[in-house]
């Protein structure tokens, strides 16, 4: 291995050194500006637990990203720290005056633009009427699967580093150098996020964290390429590292709009959830869920990696087990209503 491709060693360990030391000072700002969550009938916290948490995670992001970044990726870093950068700064204002749906999704298309003006977009139909749409579709889409899985103590910014983490091994198995170096300072800063994130939690990163790491999320399984694997195996790739965001902002919406309900409105009804009320405590569910996403980046892994019918079959046979798995949750949702 030569230098270039133990780049994201440096990487990683500053964004972790950066956001475990920063989230103390992101703590005690959001207790000084009043920014706090407070308990709710439809929160697990007991108590009120300080916010911007993500100022943390930006900085520590943005900071290991401009001191270690590879030069020949500069406009495509600096389009993803802009438009990280202009999420955290909306969901910042959104943690202080709920600023609503409508303007966070607003802002999570602008911050796409900019990903497209900087040239990066997916590349599924090779015209670009076609892949900007879907582009847009895909960054808002992930963007809000994250942040509607930041419903319980360190699940947002754990699922966010294991997807992480998965998103840099087959990066690097392919050298794909931006992608394992964005995916590095990612799992770095929210490592360093995640010790005091954890149950009992004495941090929330609230909208201003979870918007920043879906966004990221969004852009490496973007810029993920295959030089050998064909798009009707590669594209299953991303869904299946972000099975667990993915499937649960479909259970959440499929089940808001049958029970009359706005998709926006929160409640008690995600993933997370529904595992919980089987009896478990927040700490077990928790592991359940680490427990997915691992099993589903393996099986991503494994796609990137081998033959393509191979890769094929453990690929659809993955996305198989995802849809066992949604009439798994929904049976579990009917039973907990009934009891």
């Amino acid at each position: 291995m030569d230098s270039a491709q133990l780049s994201f060693v440096p990487i990683l360990i500053v964004g972790f050194v950066a956001s475990l030391s920063l989230t103390p000072v992101s703590r005690a700002i959001a207790i000084r500006l009043g920014i706090v969550d407070k308990p709710a009938a439809r929160k697990l916290h007991v108590e009120s637990t300080p916010l911007l948490g993500g100022l943390a995670i930006y900085v520590a992001l943005a900071l290991s990203l401009l001191l270690f970044s590879p030069p020949q990726h500069v406009v495509e870093m600096g389009a993803v720290l802009s438009g990280a950068a202009f999420l955290a700064l909306v969901g910042a204002f959104d943690d202080k005056y709920n600023l609503g749906i409508r303007l966070r999704l607003i802002a999570m298309m602008i911050s796409a633009l900019v990903l497209v003006v900087a040239g990066i977009h997916v590349q599924l139909f090779n015209n670009l009427w076609l892949d900007i749409p879907i582009t847009i579709l895909w960054v808002v889409t992930v963007t809000n699967a994250v942040n509607f899985n930041d419903n319980m103590d360190g699940l947002a910014a754990g699922l966010s580093a294991i997807a992480a983490a998965f998103f840099m091994i087959i990066a690097f198995s392919q050298s794909l150098s931006l992608v394992s170096t964005l995916a590095a300072g990612l799992l770095g800063s929210a490592v360093g996020f995640l010790i005091y994130n954890f149950n009992p939690a004495s941090s929330f990163m609230g909208d201003m964290g979870a918007l920043v790491l879906g966004f990221v999320l969004s852009v490496l399984g973007i810029k993920l390429e295959f030089g050998t694997q064909p798009l009707g195996v590669t594209w299953m790739v991303p869904l299946l590292v972000l099975a667990l965001p993915l499937s649960d902002i479909f259970l959440v919406v499929v089940t808001r709009l049958r029970e009359g309900r706005s998709p926006a409105q929160a409640g008690k009804d995600h993933t997370s959830h529904r595992i919980m009320s089987l009896g478990l405590s927040q700490r077990r569910t928790i592991f359940v869920l680490y427990a997915f996403c691992a099993i589903f980046g393996i099986l991503a892994t494994i796609v990137s990696l081998a033959e393509p019918q191979v890769a094929w079959g453990v690929g659809i046979s993955g996305i198989v087990a995802l849809a066992i798995w949604l009439v798994l949750m929904a049976y579990v949702r009917k039973r907990y209503q009934r009891k």
